[in-house]
C-alpha cells in the first residue's frame, strides 16, 4: 500500500489546518489518586475494569465500589523513565481462561531494559493473577528508560500484536534481528505463527510483523476495515498513523516528517519519502505526542459513529478524527481545558469514552458528547 508523492499534500493539509471545534462533551471523574495509570480493561458482566499504574501496580475499579488494593501476582517491572507496568487485555478466551496479558519493561543484570509479555489468570475474587508467566522479551535489551511501547491488541483471529519501541536506537528499527521498532505477532497462545512474514529468513527474528517503527504508543484494530491501525511519537514533529501490513517497513529513522529535538536533521534520515518505505496515512507536523487510540463502534452516540479518538501527552487532550476507509481527516479537540496528560482512550462496552491521565494524581474520566 505504497503512496505517491501526490497524496501527501492532503495529509499535511489534514494536520495543519484549523480544525472545527466538536461538540461539547461531558465529564464524569469517576476516580481520582490513581499514581500515574496506563492502561485499562474492562472485565465483562459489569463487573468493573482493570488498571495498571506504571509503578508497577495492577488495581480493580468497580462503579459503587471504588478501587481495590493492589492484585497481587503481578512481576515485578523495571519502572525508570518511560518504563513500568504499561498494557493490560483480556484474554479472547477469557470466560474459560480468565487470562489477563500484560506488557512490561523488565531489565538485565546490567540494568538495560526491554518489552515484556505475558499472562496469569485472573482468580473468581478479582484480588490476584495466579501463575504468571512471561511469554515473550525483547531482545536484544538496550532501553535506558526510553522508547518501550507495549501496546497490546488481539485481532480476533487467533493472533496478539505487541507495538514496540526502538528504546531511542534509532538503527535498530530496521535490523531484522532485532526486536526493537516493531509490531510483533504471536499466536493467543504466545507462540510464533508460521505465516509470519520472516519466518524462514535467515539472521531475521520470526516474531516480527512489521518494521521501521520509532515508538508506538496507541494501537486498535479497526472494526471497520478489520485491520491493525498504529500511532506512533515522531521526534520533533512527525507523530504518524500506520497500517501495519505483513513484512512492510514504515520507514523509521531513514523516513520521517521530523526533525531531532536538538532542532538539526536525524541523523540517519534520507527524506519524508523514501524508496522502499511507506508512507504514514497521517502525521503531525507539530507532534502531538500521541497516545492511547479508540474507534468508535457503538450505537450509543450516533454523532459519534465513525470517530477515532487518540489521547495526546504533550497537548493534554483528547484529538477527535473521522475515519472514511483509509482516510482519517481530524474534527478538532476535547479535554484540553483539563491541562492534564492523557495516557490512555478506550470505548466502554456502554457505549462512553474513558480516559485515563497520565499524572500523579491521575484520573478515570467517563466522557459522553452533549447533545
Amino acid at each position: 500500500m505504497r503512496r505517491s508523492h501526490r497524496f501527501l499534500l492532503p495529509l499535511l493539509l489534514f494536520s495543519t489546518l484549523a480544525h472545527a471545534v466538536p461538540s461539547a462533551v461531558r465529564v464524569d471523574v469517576l476516580q481520582t489518586k490513581l499514581d500515574h495509570p496506563w492502561s485499562l480493561a474492562f472485565l465483562p458482566d459489569n463487573r468493573g475494569m482493570l488498571i495498571t499504574l506504571k509503578g508497577g501496580q495492577l488495581r480493580h475499579w468497580q462503579a459503587g465500589k471504588g478501587l481495590s488494593d493492589p492484585l497481587t501476582g503481578v512481576p515485578k517491572v523495571w519502572a525508570h523513565g518511560q518504563g513500568g507496568l504499561l498494557d493490560v487485555v483480556l484474554a479472547p478466551d477469557f470466560a474459560q481462561s480468565r487470562r489477563v496479558w500484560l506488557s512490561f519493561s523488565e531489565s538485565d543484570l546490567n540494568d538495560n531494559a526491554g518489552t515484556a509479555v505475558g499472562y496469569g489468570r485472573l482468580s473468581e475474587d478479582l484480588k490476584r493473577l495466579e501463575n504468571f508467566q512471561t511469554v515473550f522479551r525483547q531482545m536484544p535489551k538496550l532501553s535506558t528508560g526510553n522508547h518501550f511501547g507495549g501496546r497490546l491488541v488481539f485481532d480476533g483471529k487467533g493472533h496478539l500484536f505487541i507495538g514496540l519501541g526502538e528504546n531511542n536506537q534509532r538503527p535498530t528499527a530496521q535490523d531484522l534481528d532485532k526486536l526493537q521498532g516493531k509490531v510483533v505477532r504471536l499466536t493467543d497462545q504466545g507462540k510464533i505463527p508460521p505465516d509470519n512474514p520472516f519466518v524462514n529468513e535467515a539472521g531475521a527474528r520470526p516474531e516480527i510483523w512489521a518494521y521501521g517503527i520509532r515508538n508506538p504508543q496507541g494501537m486498535a484494530m479497526n472494526p471497520w476495515s478489520d485491520t491493525l491501525w498504529l500511532n506512533e511519537h515522531g521526534p520533533r514533529g512527525g507523530d504518524e498513523i500506520n497500517i501495519p501490513e505483513k513484512g512492510k517497513n514504515y520507514g523509521w529513522p531513514l523516513a520521517t516528517w521530523g526533525i531531532n529535538y536538538s532542532g538539526f536533521k536525524i541523523p540517519e534520515a534520507k527524506g519524508e519519502i523514501v524508496a522502499g518505505t511507506e508512507q504514514p496515512i497521517f502525521y503531525w507536523k507539530h507532534s502531538p505526542a500521541v497516545s492511547g487510540m479508540a474507534f468508535y463502534n457503538s450505537d450509543r452516540f450516533p454523532q459519534w459513529q465513525q470517530k477515532l479518538f487518540i489521547g495526546a501527552l504533550k497537548e493534554q487532550n483528547v484529538i477527535v478524527m473521522t475515519v472514511n476507509e483509509n482516510t482519517v481527516t481530524e474534527d478538532g479537540r476535547i479535554l484540553g481545558e483539563r491541562r492534564q496528560r492523557i495516557r490512555d482512550v478506550r470505548i466502554g462496552p456502554d457505549g462512553f469514552l474513558y480516559v485515563l491521565t497520565d499524572e500523579s494524581d491521575g484520573e478515570l474520566l467517563r466522557v459522553s458528547p452533549r447533545t
